[in-house]
């Protein structure tokens, strides 16, 4: 999606191809847009993500068993981690980078970038340019998760299947340039992999197991797995169950609504 460098778009020393969707094989590469044809839509269809994805669910099913044989601790900070992967993503990718709520020196805008990459949910800089495209473009093919496309579609669809290519020809013409002016973007985009490793996976697994001696296997399920699964389908939920569930008491013809059990858990 990104254009060229004089374009809004272009991070300077990444390649658009090497970008993550919620820790998943990109939908922008490998095969290019959404392709209505012949062969109907299953063409369209990632199914690395799919895979991945299924495990990852598999995997925090599993991790429910793991719960009464886990220390408190463990869970405190499971807990803790989600309310810090939370923080990234609302405080630092939403309204800090996205919707320029409010200004930030760079210590708390590394903080901030460094809980975003523990939520791993795309780098701020894909997250902020695709939340932009869904308020310019909202429930349009350009909306990255457009809501009329159905519950699952917003819910957790749109990571399945290739961008609809009004998603990435609209998408071009957003100025990103404040994204792209900000060095904390493009270091945390630049090196996301290697923060998502040791934010998302690695610190989590680590502290409760050399702190205080919790098992390696019930610190990577519960504190890794179970809560990165979770907080997933927690942001998943305002792109989908809040643009269909709850209150509209300013205007009744948009679909965004209020809805105080999804705001309760995005934090």
């Amino acid at each position: 999606m990104p254009g060229p460098a004089t374009d809004a778009g272009k991070i300077p020393f990444c390649d658009a191809k090497e970008e993550i969707r919620a820790g998943l094989e990109s939908s922008e590469g490998g095969g290019g847009p959404e392709r209505p044809g012949a062969r109907g839509q299953r063409q369209n269809i990632v199914w690395r993500n799919v895979v991945l994805m299924s495990l990852l669910h598999l995997g925090a099913v599993y991790s429910l068993v793991l719960i009464p044989k886990a220390k408190p601790l463990t869970l405190l900070w499971a807990y803790f981690c989600f309310l810090l992967a939370a923080l990234g993503v609302t405080a630092g990718a939403h309204r800090l980078w996205s919707h320029r709520s409010y200004k930030a020196k760079l210590p708390l805008r590394i903080f901030l970038a460094v809980a975003n990459s523990m939520a791993f949910q795309n780098d701020i800089f894909e997250w902020s340019r695709d939340h932009r495209a869904h308020h310019k473009y909202s429930e349009t093919d350009a909306d990255p998760h457009n809501a009329r496309r159905g519950f699952f579609f917003s819910h957790i669809g749109w990571l399945f299947v290739r961008k609809h290519p009004d998603v990435i020809e609209k998408g071009k013409k957003l100025d990103v340039t404040d994204l792209l002016a900000d060095p904390v973007v493009r270091i945390q985009r630049k090196y996301y992999k290697i923060s998502v490793v040791l934010m998302c996976f690695a610190v989590p697994t680590l502290v409760p197991w050399y702190i205080w001696g919790e098992s390696l296997w019930n610190s990577y399920f519960l504190a890794s797995i179970l809560r990165y699964t979770i907080s997933l389908n927690v942001a998943w939920l305002v792109n989908s169950a809040a643009h269909m569930y709850g209150n509209r008491p300013y205007d009744k013809h948009i679909s965004p609504r209020q809805n105080p059990l999804v705001a309760l858990g995005a934090i």
